[in-house]
């Protein structure tokens, strides 16, 4: 008996953690953003939804995101280690000559916000490129 009941609970807790891991991605926020004197991006990813707005007056185009691609998106965001996210840095340095846009990702999950320093659009740091990219997918569709 003792060991029926054990196994129950094991379940039952696997079940529940399981289920709460697809709710704090329900509510949680994924924005990408980058500025320079002539480029203005923002994509902003939440609940199998995304927004896209492509230059400083322009409307934000909505849009649902398909299955395939929203496990892409969960899957790579699963990897992202949320403590360490602030200290992430870029491979290139090219933002502080007017080479290239500042980029930031930021996250917001459980009313916390998570943002990475500022780094080359289309060079981010290697532990969310994944991630950025199919992103900024979006904006190529």
């Amino acid at each position: 008996m003792r060991i029926l009941s054990l196994l129950l609970l094991t379940i039952f807790i696997g079940v529940s953690c399981s289920s709460q891991k697809k709710t704090d991605m329900k509510s949680t926020q994924i924005e990408y953003s980058a500025v320079s004197r002539g480029l203005y991006k923002k994509i902003v990813v939440q609940n199998q939804m995304v927004s896209v707005t492509n230059g400083r007056n322009n409307e934000a185009v909505e849009s649902k995101i398909n299955d395939a691609k929203w496990k892409q998106i969960v899957a790579e965001f699963s990897k992202v280690n949320l403590e360490t996210y602030s200290t992430l840095k870029g491979p290139t340095e090219k933002r502080f000559y007017d080479g290239a846009a500042i980029a930031n990702l930021k996250i917001i999950q459980n009313q916390k916000i998570y943002e990475t320093q500022g780094f080359d659009n289309g060079y981010p740091p290697k532990e969310i490129e994944k991630l950025v990219n199919l992103l900024l997918d979006f904006t190529k569709e």
